[in-house]
């Protein structure tokens, strides 16, 4: 289909969209942010925003790829991780090639397919297939090993297996990264958003083959990444080993939300990560719509093609409270 056919994907995180159009506090619950994010407090060399960055960027991907044991030719950068799979895409794909995805799943894989002008949907020779680890919006999370079994298919079959790790650094176990595999058939596809808790920067970056990470490169507009972005995100890898402390604490709220909220009339999706899936018996818009009139936005998962869902993040203990109390009022 042509791209200039379609329509933007939605997504959460409208908290600033929605408190100027209510004129009233929000909390949002429809962006899955880190709670306890380390604390960063870069100093930014004012030369720096006097002139154009380094559109290399041959100092962050230094700290990056010593961060993760990888060469700089084997990394990509962006502004945010949705602008890198944009990006991939238009490197990758010739119009008329097939991309699979495995929904529900984030959407702008397939958007991004489509704008490149691919064929989406199960079909033979795949020339991308991408994989959400763990899945947005429902918190599963595979292992490591079953990964690898599809990326052998997708050497068998002459594909790319692009894995968005997006969620993985806030999950019960980012041990399942494919991030020390280098292989010609996968890309792998990191965010800053989630884990430090700054997606008003847009940092988004990306690992695999250095082939692939040149011609992204080369399409990538000059300084997508600018000076701000680019100084928070150094300092955010050289603090990383703090994301420990993060995990335990959202892994402990989100037994806790958990457990709260299974005593209403809904179904909370097992998750590994910083979020979770709800189903409920009915349409989820009158709910979503009542919770904000209770000052709770949450993500109305019809775009996910969950019609009855909606998706919660875990957020800090009295916050999670607020969201408990407005959901047993809305479902009364």
């Amino acid at each position: 289909m042509n791209g200039q056919h379609l329509s933007k994907v939605v997504h959460g995180g409208t908290g600033i969209r929605t408190r100027k159009e209510t004129g009233a506090p929000i909390l949002d619950f429809s962006a899955s942010i880190n709670p306890y994010p380390p604390h960063l407090a870069p100093t930014l060399d004012p030369y720096r925003l006097e002139h154009y960055p380094d559109d290399t960027y041959m100092d962050l991907k230094e700290v990056i790829a010593g961060r993760f044991n990888r060469e700089v030719g084997e990394i990509a950068v962006g502004n945010g991780s949705i602008e890198v799979i944009r990006v991939f895409c238009a490197a990758v794909l010739s119009p008329g090639d097939r991309v699979v995805t495995y929904p529900p799943t984030f959407g702008e894989y397939e958007f991004s397919a489509r704008l490149a002008g691919a064929l989406t949907g199960e079909g033979t020779g795949a020339r991308i297939r991408f994989l959400c680890n763990p899945n947005n919006p429902t918190g599963h999370m595979m292992e490591r090993g079953e990964i690898l079994s599809l990326l052998e298919l997708c050497e068998d079959e002459g594909s790319i297996l692009a894995v968005d790790e997006a969620f993985i650094e806030v999950s019960d176990d980012p041990s399942q990264t494919l991030l020390g595999i280098r292989h010609p058939s996968l890309f792998v596809f990191r965010s800053l958003t989630k884990s430090f808790a700054m997606a008003g920067i847009r940092f988004g970056y990306g690992f695999g083959d250095p082939e692939l990470v040149a011609k992204i490169e080369a399409r990538r507009l000059p300084w997508t990444v600018n000076a701000v972005a680019e100084q928070m995100a150094i300092e955010a890898f050289l603090r990383y080993d703090e994301l420990s402390i993060s995990r335990k604490r959202i892994r402990e709220e989100r037994e806790l939300l958990s457990a709260k909220l299974s005593s209403l009339p809904l179904t909370v999706v097992p998750s590994r990560t910083n979020f979770l899936l709800i189903n409920l018996d009915r349409d989820a818009g009158p709910l979503c719509a009542s919770l904000l009139r209770h000052g709770i936005l949450v993500r109305d998962c019809h775009s996910f093609g969950l019609p009855c869902s909606i998706r919660v993040a875990v957020r800090k203990r009295e916050e999670n409270n607020l969201l408990v109390e407005a959901l047993s009022e809305c479902l009364r």
